[in-house]
């Protein structure tokens, strides 16, 4: 049997070898917390900021379209009854028609307040009658007049630009006014060609015509409106009203440009808060990995956990402190395991030498049949006590194993007592001593392991009959405290324990027994398992000595505190 450092010396090996097959750390473990949801949110705060400043900009660039267009429209209408009441003459049949000396001047000095706008005015058959863009010069000359160069907003406003043309190009698209791209083979005029003018009239149905709206190739947004002109409720031409729409890309511009301002204000914060969870999540639980590690292999006891994570006062320092608090038990455990080895191995080495000396013994003796014979009956009693020894400790080796995998019920202890009285009574002796349950609260009730807590309960009778004069009196009792517990006694009329024995009967294998009784007849363990049991149920189990009014022993006293279920 190998004694204490033996079996550590065994363990740290095992420990060894078990290094090459375990990870480095911990593995990772899927969990919902506060932290998770953080992490969440800052990273999908500037996603979500994105999104909605897209869906807010094509919902105010349709805004100001429509408002574009509603404006263009109403000042196609004016002109065209401008038109239709003095550019119109008499024609063969009482017809009206246009006449282009009137039209132009008037047309010119419709348009001229407006140099982004251009109106062109066409005939019935689809002939261009006026333009406002061709003037007559000197000489008689036709000259037209440069258009006003696109909108320019710089370097910045075209990487903006290009960097949304882009990036609207993965987006879902909200619907709104189609808008065409023109290409070099369309031309650089701001006006569809006579299909479009024809298709833009319509069949003259009184229906709105739509608008045409398109970009051309360098940049500009395009508006046209198409408006009848009438006289006398005869439709006598068609105006054309183009207007340059600058002034929404100029206010969809800004918008895009804040967005982009908020998309960036937005990455910083987010960089700035992922390296702040990084400093106060990540990187502590790293280095409780860490120390986790270094105890595992051995290189720290307790204080291996950074003061300064015990110190946080958040989920972290919880964590820490549960990591500091396992592994102090868990040193501790150890520290008990080698302990209990190392008094295992000499308790167990008694029994052996004394056989050992008995045999060596009996070799030397011929014919003393009384010599032998009491030689034997020592062996008998050292191997009796070695399989009381061994099944105590086997017991006690199982106690905590066996608890922690069996949930605590209430029990009710007062039917629990009765029962233990009645067996007694059934199976006592004559002249043993009487195990009697004192009046209790009915129904009382504790948190506990049934069979466990009868093996205790068993262990502290036995142990008061052990000390008690014949046809003395055992009294179990049980009640409930202040604090929400219940204290179970045991009772006996014996001699007591001395004053300085009170904590040391609860020892492993330390043994103070009644006078007369042979040795070996125990092993030392019976209180040593049942405190054991007690507090893995979180309940305390303590010795003390009953008095009477002058002071005089008359009897020793277990109780038992567990928490009331």
């Amino acid at each position: 049997m190998p004694d204490g450092a033996a079996l550590s010396k065994q363990a740290g090996q095992a420990d060894t070898a078990g290094q090459s097959s375990t990870p480095a750390l911990p593995p990772r473990r899927r969990f919902a917390s506060p932290f998770l949801r953080r992490i969440l949110l800052v990273n999908a705060l500037p996603l979500a900021l994105l999104v909605i400043g897209l869906l807010y900009l094509d919902q105010y660039q349709n805004g100001l379209m429509d408002a574009d267009i509603s404006a263009l429209r109403e000042q196609a209408r004016i002109y065209a009854g401008a038109l239709g009441e003095s550019a119109v003459q008499a024609g063969s049949g009482d017809h009206p028609v246009l006449t282009q000396d009137l039209a132009r001047p008037l047309l010119y000095r419709l348009t001229d307040p407006t140099p982004f706008a251009q109106a062109r005015l066409f005939g019935p058959d689809g002939n261009i009658v006026a333009d406002s863009q061709v003037r007559e010069g000197a000489g008689g000359a036709i000259v037209t007049e440069p258009l006003p160069p696109p909108a320019n907003g710089g370097t910045v406003s075209n990487l903006v630009s290009w960097f949304y043309d882009h990036l609207l190009a993965w987006a879902p698209s909200a619907g709104g006014i189609p808008v065409r791209q023109l290409d070099k083979s369309d031309g650089a005029d701001w006006q569809p060609d006579l299909k479009a003018v024809l298709a833009l009239r319509g069949n003259d149905t009184g229906q709105e015509v739509p608008p045409y709206i398109r970009r051309t190739t360098d940049g500009r947004l395009l508006v046209t409106v198409a408006e009848p002109v009438t006289h006398d409720n005869q439709t006598v031409g068609m105006i054309l009203l183009t207007h340059d729409a600058r002034r929404v890309d100029q206010a969809v511009l800004s918008v895009r440009i804040s967005i982009l301002g908020l998309f960036f204000v937005a990455l910083v914060l987010t960089v700035l808060l992922s390296w702040y969870l990084a400093q106060t999540i990540a990187r502590p639980i790293l280095r409780l990995a860490i120390a986790a590690q270094e105890m595992r292999e051995g290189h720290g006891r307790t204080g291996a956990v950074p003061a300064s994570l015990l110190e946080r006062g958040d989920e972290i320092s919880t964590l820490a402190r549960a990591l500091s608090d396992s592994a102090t038990a868990l040193w501790g455990r150890m520290d008990a395991i080698e302990r209990f080895a190392a008094d295992v191995s000499h308790e167990i080495k008694n029994p052996l030498t004394s056989m050992r000396s008995a045999i060596e013994t009996l070799r030397r003796v011929e014919d003393t049949n009384q010599a032998r014979n009491n030689l034997l009956a020592i062996m008998a009693d050292d191997v009796v006590r070695l399989d009381r020894l061994i099944t105590d400790i086997s017991d006690a080796s199982r106690v905590d194993a066996e608890i922690s995998r069996a949930a605590p019920e209430r029990l009710d202890i007062v039917a629990m007592l009765g029962a233990l009285a009645d067996i007694d009574d059934a199976t006592r002796l004559p002249g043993a001593p009487i195990v009697a349950a004192a009046e209790m609260k009915p129904g009382l009730g504790v948190a506990a392991v049934e069979g466990r807590l009868v093996q205790v309960l068993g262990n502290l009778i036995g142990n008061a009959r052990s000390f008690s004069p014949p046809s003395g009196r055992i009294e179990l009792s049980a009640l409930e405290t202040a604090d929400g517990m219940v204290e179970i006694a045991v009772a006996d009329e014996g001699p007591g324990i001395p004053e300085g024995k009170l904590e040391d009967v609860f020892e492993r294998f330390y043994s103070e027994r009644p006078q007369g009784e042979s040795f070996g007849k125990h092993s030392g363990l019976g209180l040593s398992i049942s405190k054991q049991i007690i507090e893995a149920l979180n309940g305390r189990i303590r010795a003390e000595n009953r008095h009477d009014e002058t002071g005089r022993v008359l009897g020793a006293r277990f109780v038992i505190t567990l928490p009331k279920a």
